[in-house]
């Protein structure tokens, strides 16, 4: 195994040979994920005080920052024990008070003796209409005054450790700091005016104002860049590494999907047939596809996938579509069944419902290669299921399958091209840094057909009227979904349970026109739920999120979201998007509880406002965070210091960018600057890119 190069050795070192740093200072340190001098580093102030020098308090909104000049007048210890000591002072136009508590009163007699003039700095508030500074953050002699810093950063800190400490420490750790040789492309740097390394990390540290605190002051822009070129550089090798493996050409001859495009209603998006294109000469080349197909709610991925599916048969091979429940695998049964018939070729279902005979004669079908397109759920990589040539894996809402389900899938077939699909609009930079080892198709444009759809904010206050308006739509043949928070009465929560909401519903609208649908019911009953809906015997279906992905029954048209305040963006985006499908106009009611706070009100403004996953996404990024997005523990998501996700996606692409063109130049990195990036995944401790460049 390669090891750390000595010229990092300073910032590895233990903590406590900092200045100010003992084995208790450096064990509260820890709760900042502070271990070695070089997480100080990256450790950057996030405020800053101002302590310029002034004549006067006088003129001040109060509570302030300042730094003066005083006369000290008269002292005045407490009278009982708790009470404060008090010491009049006085600067060119007013009169204010220093207060201390439990202070010794003779060293506070040393410290300001009345009659002289000392320079005070710290926080000025008033108390009972009296301007007053607790225990001043600096007291000194006039002709000391210059050793007082104008500005001082101001650190995020934890219990034991103090802002005075921090600073301390962090001057230590600067000065232990090594001039490295430079990873960034010099004409990169130029162009972004970047300081060098060591100068960015002194200025971060002392930021002269709050502009300098700012992502995208040069210091910061530039530490937030090395921070995710070094992630960048990582899953190019990554994607390196994969592309390298061997692959099989699956050429297609164009004949199945021409067959299908000659049978389809419609031309297909201009998006699609990009996505379709780029799928066809991945799985031509002779190297590995690792593809990401993101598309917004109907933007068409199932003909991409098809399409995909149909070039492995056309190579003389098999495809696999595997689903996360078996809902959404029969859904992509039937929608694929007449396009299966247009091109010829035979379509199978396998799911863990499959026994005895009927499961056997599946098996032996997928063995012999009689079973030319699969589709199903984990059941398809269960043991004792082998394909007689699987060219093709296809993985439908990726998010929902673990790391070792898509491994146990892609072992089936060693050279197996992989299609990954998500419905899941993803803001760019978190594509970048979730999939940034992947090539990624966009569908960005809706199919011809698909209904624009209403989306109104509506009180709680108002249920009757929207169970009236239910009633007289589905009295016209149209049907609905209502959409509810949680399965069963909680006490922790209020959010009405789906059960008392279907009892309710059932009570105001008939027995037999409402269905009921929840994840925990067996899913026997949940398909049955689900088939009574989409052949129009129910219609209104009351349900939980089971129905967020890809449910398609394009005669639904109306979509109510109960307690819509307690849904994610991305949630409720996918929901609304379960009508819209067919040719009626289509609504979707987002039921609150009033009043909304600020941030629920704004999210349901959006959706109100835009049919734009993308930007849905973006926004919904921006208000919860990108770990929160997609969920950090299972995300993989690296943990930046600096680099700011939400708002600094152009340095994301522009550090994809730089890392494949440095990569494609200098593959082991080898060259100076290919060697000076080998120190920064050091530095940045990307073990997993140094160990792919120690095996080559």
């Amino acid at each position: 195994m390669a090891t750390r190069p000595e010229i990092l050795f300073p910032l590895f070192a233990g903590l406590e040979g900092l200045d100010g740093i003992g084995p208790k200072t450096a064990k509260a340190l820890a709760a900042l994920q502070i271990e070695a001098p070089r997480d100080l580093l990256f450790h950057l102030p996030h405020n800053l005080i101002d302590r310029t020098r002034r004549d006067t308090i006088r003129g001040l909104e109060f509570p302030a920052m300042a730094t003066v000049e005083v006369t000290v007048g008269p002292h005045r210890a407490p009278s009982t024990r708790g009470r404060p000591y008090r010491v009049q002072v006085h600067d060119s136009e007013q009169e204010f008070q220093l207060v201390f508590f439990q202070a010794r009163e003779g060293w506070l007699q040393r410290l300001l003796p009345t009659g002289q003039r000392r320079l005070v700095s710290g926080k000025v508030e008033l108390f009972d209409g009296i301007a007053q500074m607790v225990h001043p953050d600096y007291v000194l002699r006039p002709e000391e005054g210059e050793s007082l810093p104008r500005v001082e950063p101001v650190y995020p800190l934890t219990a034991g450790v103090t802002q005075k400490l921090l600073v301390r420490a962090v001057a230590s750790a600067l000065a232990r700091a090594p001039d490295l040789p430079d990873w960034i492309d010099p004409a990169l740097r130029e162009k972004e005016g970047w300081p060098d390394w060591h100068a960015a990390l002194t200025a971060a540290h002392a930021p002269q104002s709050l502009a300098d605190l700012a992502p995208d002051s040069p210091a910061r822009k530039r530490l937030a860049y090395d921070e995710v070129m070094a992630h960048q550089i990582t899953l190019s090798l990554a994607r390196a590494r994969q592309r390298r493996k061997p692959g099989r050409a699956s050429p297609g001859t164009g004949a199945l999907q021409a067959c299908v495009l000659a049978a389809l209603p419609y031309a297909p998006t201009g998006a699609q047939r990009r996505a379709i294109d780029q799928i066809a000469a991945d799985m031509a080349a002779t190297r590995r596809m690792n593809r990401l197909l993101q598309g917004d709610v109907g933007a068409g991925k199932t003909l991409v996938a098809f399409m995909a599916l149909l070039t492995a048969v056309e190579a003389g091979g098999q495809g696999v579509m595997m689903a996360p429940t078996e809902i959404l695998a029969r859904q992509h049964l039937e929608s694929l069944t007449p396009l299966a018939e247009a091109a010829g070729v035979s379509l199978t279902l396998l799911t863990g419902r499959d026994k005895g005979a009927e499961r056997a004669a599946k098996r032996a079908a997928l063995a012999d290669g009689r079973a030319q397109i699969v589709l199903g759920t984990h059941a398809v990589f269960q043991d004792g299921v082998d394909f007689a040539d699987l060219r093709l894996a296809i993985i439908d809402e990726q998010h929902r399958f673990g790391v070792a389900q898509r491994a146990a899938l892609a072992g089936k077939a060693a050279q197996v091209d992989v299609l990954v699909m998500t419905a899941t609009p993803i803001p760019r930079s978190l594509a970048l840094t979730q999939y940034g080892d992947m090539d990624v198709s966009v569908l960005d444009e809706k199919p011809p057909g698909r209904q624009p759809v209403t989306t109104a904010l509506v009180s709680t206050a108002r249920l009757s009227e929207v169970v009236a308006h239910l009633e007289s739509a589905m009295a016209e043949g149209r049907q609905a979904y209502w959409v509810c928070p949680l399965v069963e009465e909680s006490e922790v929560s209020d959010l009405t349970a789906a059960e008392a909401r279907f009892a309710h519903l059932r009570a105001a609208l008939g027995e037999g026109v409402v269905g009921l649908v929840h994840g925990q019911l067996p899913p026997a009953e949940k398909d049955a739920a689900m088939a009574r809906f989409v052949a129009g015997k129910t219609k209104l279906l009351v349900a939980t999120t089971v129905i967020e992905v890809g449910v398609n029954v394009p005669n639904a048209s109306i979509m109510v979201i109960e307690r819509a305040e307690s849904f994610g963006l991305a949630q409720l985006h996918q929901l609304r998007g379960r009508v819209g499908r067919g040719a009626a106009a289509s609504t979707c009611l987002l039921l609150y509880e009033a009043p909304l706070g600020e941030t629920a009100a704004r999210r349901l403004k959006l959706l109100r406002d835009t049919e734009d996953g993308f930007r849905i996404a973006e926004e919904d990024m921006a208000i919860r965070g990108a770990g929160d997005l997609i969920g950090t523990a299972q995300s993989g998501l690296p943990r930046f210091r600096v680099a700011d996700l939400e708002r600094q996606a152009g340095l994301m692409a522009l550090a994809q960018r730089d890392a494949r063109k440095l990569l494609a130049d200098d593959p082991d990195l080898s060259t100076p600057r290919g060697q000076a990036a080998r120190v920064l995944l050091w530095l940045m401790q990307q073990d997993r890119a140094i160990r792919y460049l120690s095996i080559g």
